[in-house]
């Protein structure tokens, strides 16, 4: 007998202005884009500061603390590029590598932990059919393997991945990434929702191309909860 799956909602899919709504299985925390990337002297700016006070204060040493608040300004800076482009969703993969193999290095729990980044963008596209443009956004793609069209449960979609290496200029670790990409033409046909998921676990792209698949398929672009909500009490 299979398990009922178990949600649970989060306050924007809740909020009126929402035209997306999706789910994220477990071990993805989502970052608070609004938070993180408030402007500097702004209320909002004073509770992120408070909200890393303990960070800082618990730091051993002035050195640790300037580091640590480096990062946070390094990962505001990406953060803010990402905005610009479109997107306006992030989390944070966490899991535990359980397939290993007897190269790898693994702990007595079952292998090392894998890091992810999970992004959700909007593209303004021109008006054609949804099939045509979940085609078109592969079709001039360059380096994409992989690729796959599928039906979903909210519309046609296409699917394709790349591993690229960051520039040495680019502020990033010079290491492979592999990136899985999911393409979603809205309704409208003006535009289309583009997921990426991407991990330096290059060994792991069926894992990875199956999370992705699963995000893809609670995609829906008619709000789910509007018929429970409109029931009385």
């Amino acid at each position: 007998m299979t398990a009922t799956p178990r949600f649970t909602v989060d306050d924007s899919a809740r909020d009126p202005q929402a035209d997306i709504w999706f789910a994220e299985p477990a071990a993805f925390t989502p970052l608070p884009l609004d938070l993180l990337l408030v402007p500097p002297g702004s209320p909002a700016a004073d509770e992120l500061r408070t909200a890393f006070a303990p960070f800082l204060e618990a730091a051993p040493d002035e050195v640790t603390r300037q580091r640590f608040v480096a990062q946070v300004a390094e990962g505001q800076r990406l953060l803010a590029a990402l905005r610009e482009i479109g997107t306006v969703h992030c989390s944070i993969g966490l899991h535990r590598d359980d397939i290993g193999d007897a190269d790898s290095d693994s702990d007595s729990e079952g292998g090392q932990l894998l890091f992810s980044f999970l992004t959700l963008s909007w593209r303004d596209t021109a008006v054609a059919s949804r099939a045509a443009t979940a085609a078109r956004a592969v079709a001039s793609a360059e380096g994409r393997t992989h690729i796959e069209y599928l039906e979903l449960p909210c519309g046609p979609a296409t699917f394709s991945e790349a591993v690229r290496t960051p520039s040495a200029d680019s502020g990033l670790p010079v290491q492979a990434l592999l990136q899985v990409h999911a393409y979603l033409p809205h309704p409208d046909c003006k535009r289309l929702v583009v997921l990426t998921l991407t991990t330096t676990a290059v060994a792991r792209r069926e894992q990875y191309r199956a999370i992705l698949r699963q995000i893809a398929e609670t995609v829906s672009f008619d709000n789910p909860l509007a018929p429970a909500e409109e029931e009385p009490g």
